[in-house]
């Protein structure tokens, strides 16, 4: 107890909170966040994660991702149901530059889709990348 009752010690603890704290919030906040294009392709490669693509009829028109399913975010949740046979399976939301499909993936985090992941920068950053787009 008498280590505790140290000033000193008392910052060496708080250091170490503090610290250990800052290494585990990329973990703890993942879990909101989007994934980017290195991460979204590996979920794709590795994975087969299926593509959602919740941007309009006229944008995905204009060029979408390779395999890419297009269900637009106002029909999300109607179609939910529909998309993969297991709740399990990863899905990568896509949208024009990741707004939409954030709010996809809450919708569908609502609906038990465990895996469901945004593109953060959308099909903009894709398209930057030099990644291909199918038309």
């Amino acid at each position: 107890m008498k280590f505790f009752a140290d000033y000193s010690n008392l910052v060496l603890i708080a250091i170490a909170l503090i610290s250990g704290g800052l290494l585990a919030w990329p973990v703890l906040s993942r879990r909101g966040r989007g994934v980017s294009i290195i991460e979204a392709t590996q979920l794709i490669n590795r994975r087969h994660a299926l593509i959602l693509d919740v941007r309009t009829d006229e944008e995905f028109s204009g060029g979408h991702l390779p395999q890419a399913k297009h269900v637009p975010l106002e029909e999300l949740e109607k179609k939910a149901g529909q998309m993969a046979k297991n709740k399990t399976t990863p899905v990568l939301l896509v949208c024009r530059s990741g707004q939409r499909s954030a709010k996809a993936l809450a919708i569908l985090r609502q609906l038990g889709y465990a895996e469901a992941f945004s593109l953060q920068g959308g099909v903009e950053a894709w398209q930057q990348a030099g990644l291909p787009i199918v038309k």
